[in-house]
């Protein structure tokens, strides 16, 4: 079957390739993410496969079923880009990789934590101009604070098992559905507001709905304990940017860790070292001493690469062979 693979870079070319070899697809990978103008480049593919900041609404959705697609298969977890109800419409399949490596971006989280924490990023960029110095760099411990995570399901269960018995530290936890095991640990669940109101640190896992959208926002930050550090590896509109940055200016939060941004499409995955980027909002928070932003990389590992080029390309051959989809999407 002839894929067309939007917004690769190397390490999907490489991954994606090494795992074919078992499938043999005819494999056409593109730089360029999928929108309204690139939708023609699928042209005489059955398949598309898309990542997490490439468009899929209606219009995409039209325009790929004119060209033949019949799946779209998404290298990725989340799905709030897509139109599932245009893609039932137009009869496209939609099939995602609903985990990969949920250790990657637990074990990416905690890291983000951890320097942020204790500076370790502003210490790196002290030492290679020889400055020694560690005034401004006074930390604090992660035992006995008081954590919360919010969403516990694979990545989110890993964070909270790893602060509460690897730190010692005082877990909250919010979700629909709770753990017993975290709970057997010592995790206690409360609603959302209760959280955000009583822990130290809040770290995101949860998926983008709409009930999720903007989750952290000027209401909740204004009732959130003083010096909140709020972590997020999970979708970057879980958070307004706009309050976020207001309550970094007026003190109330006392440092961010953000792998993921709401704006990030068109930003992150590309080098624009050269160029100049006219969102605001991101610049700003680059701006802060107590911010830590990197470019939405917390699942990049071997493993999780590995995994998600091999889940994508069984869905792939499934559809291809008629069999049911493990990994599909439908709308509700």
């Amino acid at each position: 079957m002839r894929v067309t693979i939007f917004g690769t870079r190397t390490y999907d070319r490489q991954f994606l390739t090494a795992a074919n070899a078992a499938h043999g697809h005819d494999l056409s990978f593109l730089e360029a993410g999928l929108d309204s103008a690139t939708a023609s480049l699928a042209a005489g593919s059955e398949a598309v496969c898309a990542f997490v900041n490439d468009s899929l609404d209606a219009d995409v959705m039209e325009k790929l079923a004119g060209l033949g697609t019949r799946i779209v298969a998404l290298r990725c977890a989340g799905y709030n880009n897509v139109d599932l109800d245009a893609a039932a419409r137009f009869g496209i399949a939609i099939t995602r990789v609903p985990a990969y490596s949920p250790h990657a971006v637990a074990e990416f989280t905690i890291g983000l934590l951890l320097a942020l924490d204790r500076k370790i990023h502003r210490a790196w960029s002290r030492v290679r101009e020889n400055n020694y110095s560690l005034d401004g760099l006074v930390g604090r411990n992660l035992h006995g604070r008081v954590m919360g995570v919010v969403g516990t399901g694979q990545i989110g269960a890993l964070v909270a098992r790893t602060l509460r018995a690897g730190f010692g530290c005082d877990v909250l936890a919010s979700d629909p559905f709770p753990d017993p095991e975290l709970e057997r640990l010592g995790v206690r669940y409360v609603e959302v507001d209760t959280l955000l109101r009583e822990v130290d640190v809040v770290s995101l896992h949860c998926p983008l709905t709409p009930g999720t959208r903007h989750m952290i926002n000027a209401a909740t930050l204004a009732e959130a304990r003083q010096g909140l550090v709020v972590i997020n590896t999970s979708r970057g509109a879980l958070i307004d940017t706009k309050a976020l940055i207001d309550a970094l200016k007026t003190r109330s939060v006392g440092g961010v860790a953000l792998d993921v941004y709401e704006q990030e499409a068109g930003i992150f995955f590309d080098d624009l070292s050269n160029e100049i980027i006219d969102d605001d909002l991101l610049q700003r928070l680059l701006t802060f001493p107590n911010v830590l932003v990197t470019g939405h990389q917390a699942f990049l590992t071997e493993e999780a690469l590995g995994a998600i080029a091999e889940t994508t390309l069984n869905s792939l051959s499934d559809f291809e062979k008629g069999l049911p989809l493990a990994h599909e999407v439908v709308a509700a």
